[in-house]
């Protein structure tokens, strides 16, 4: 038994300071997967959600400690029944999100390992196990070395942990797991390969015949009965393959704009996924960086899930100097776990991530500024004047040129828009000719 219990110490112990330590590197995108099991949809405890990344903090905190003091032998009898209530408290959770198909992917390894629910309560359960065998062999786990110097490794382990988890809040997670990371093309973690696998559904199709209910499974084919049609359930048997990037979208309000700057050659993309609630520090350090990105040469663009209203709002307040986009805001906390943060791109591809406290690291070395594509003028959206009065353009080009006295071409928006306002009419340009006199 003292061996077993040896055994069971390191693993259980290895385990919660590894799980620990991933979810620390990210503590916001742990607060964000606690906000989805207190939302209506899973526990509907929606009185959490506000406090769900100062939860977040004391939960990975707690796993990381509580390994540390099982292998270092830390108070044994606290730490094995306080590793023992996490993990009843863990199995339940993924047995709720398995059992009721609540949430697709627990969160225990962040994104660094996503598993599905029946995977992670299959996994508690066996932590479970060994947590009982330490439970019963309680008498063999001792500390490792005397009382002071284990209190001081026991401290250490507390203040270090403390000190990570509030070091990646300040800036970015150490390690970057998703699919937005360093290196990573965007437009090409959206498509699918055509050798994808394909996802297999079944389709349980309910019909009454003469009385008695008749159910035939189908690949989703709509099956030929003699009798009443009921309903039709679905199972996913096999999910395919799963883009490593969905809903992320760069939209104007009349248009999908997202393949055209994912192919521009210099990008930086501010991210905010709530202008509301967007630190003011960090929007001031915004306007002095995109300021200078565009001075030497960077398309700037911004993306958030913030209305019309608290767009124009933003950019009155901090004075900035470039457009705000619409994406999915789940998406946009996703991409950068910051409000605001600063994603650099290269055709598509993340070359740079700042957080806003760190943005005088950002490189914006001068690059060559793409020129802006000549917009051609429509004929009906000119204005044509032979001697002041109103013309055709096929009447214009009639003109026997040694008619011709001088000919202007005006673009002033200012005298454009009086024309406009005064005869509401939409011109975009003038094209005045004056006639010799005979």
């Amino acid at each position: 038994m003292k061996y077993i219990t040896h055994l069971c110490r390191i693993l259980v112990g290895g385990l919660f300071i590894f799980s620990g330590l991933i979810k620390l590197n990210d503590p916001l995108g742990f607060s964000y997967k606690l906000q989805e099991y207190f939302s209506a949809d899973v526990l509907n405890i929606p009185a959490l959600v506000p406090y769900a990344l100062g939860l977040s903090i004391f939960v990975v905190v707690l796993e990381v400690v509580l390994g540390v003091f099982l292998l270092i032998g830390y108070k044994p009898k606290f730490t094995v029944w306080s590793l023992f209530a996490m993990i009843v408290f863990f199995t339940f959770l993924t047995f709720y999100a398995w059992y009721f198909d609540k949430v697709k992917d627990c969160g225990c390894f962040g994104d660094f390992l996503p598993m599905k629910p029946i995977e992670s309560f299959i996994k508690d359960l066996i932590l479970l196990g060994l947590i009982i065998v330490l439970l019963i062999g309680l008498r063999y786990v001792k500390p490792l070395l005397g009382k002071f110097p284990t209190t001081i490794l026991a401290l250490l382990g507390f203040l270090g942990s403390l000190w990570f988890g509030y070091h990646v809040l300040m800036h970015l997670p150490t390690w970057d797991f998703r699919a937005y990371n360093v290196g990573a093309n965007i437009q090409e973690g959206m498509e699918t390969p055509d050798d994808a696998a394909k996802a297999v559904v079944e389709y349980a199709w309910k019909f009454n015949v003469n009385g008695e209910e008749k159910i035939i499974t189908t690949n989703g084919s709509y099956p030929t009965v003699d009798g009443e049609y009921v309903g039709v359930e679905t199972n996913i048997i096999d999910e395919g393959y799963d883009p490593p990037i969905k809903d992320f979208s760069i939209e104007s309000d009349d248009e999908n704009l997202t393949e055209q700057f994912l192919n521009e050659e210099n990008v930086i993309m501010i991210v905010s996924y709530s202008l509301e609630t967007a630190e003011a520090e960090g929007m001031h350090a915004i306007k002095a960086a995109t300021d200078k990105a565009i001075k030497n040469g960077y398309t700037v663009i911004g993306l958030t899930a913030s209305g019309a209203d608290v767009k124009q709002k933003t950019n009155a307040t901090y004075n900035l100097n470039f457009d705000w986009y619409l994406c999915d805001e789940k998406a946009l906390k996703t991409v950068v776990r910051a409000n605001p943060g600063v994603v650099k791109l290269k055709k598509g591809t993340v070359t740079q991530k700042v957080h806003w406290n760190d943005m005088d690291d950002l490189e914006l070395p001068v690059v060559e500024r793409k020129p802006e594509p000549k917009k051609e003028l429509e004929a009906d959206s000119i204005l044509y004047l032979i001697d002041g009065e109103m013309a055709t353009k096929e009447v214009v080009d009639a003109i026997d040129p040694e008619t011709i006295e001088e000919v202007f071409v005006l673009k002033d928006r200012t005298v454009l828009d009086s024309i406009n306002e005064a005869n509401h009419t939409s011109y975009d340009g003038q094209i005045k000719v004056i006639l010799k006199k005979k």
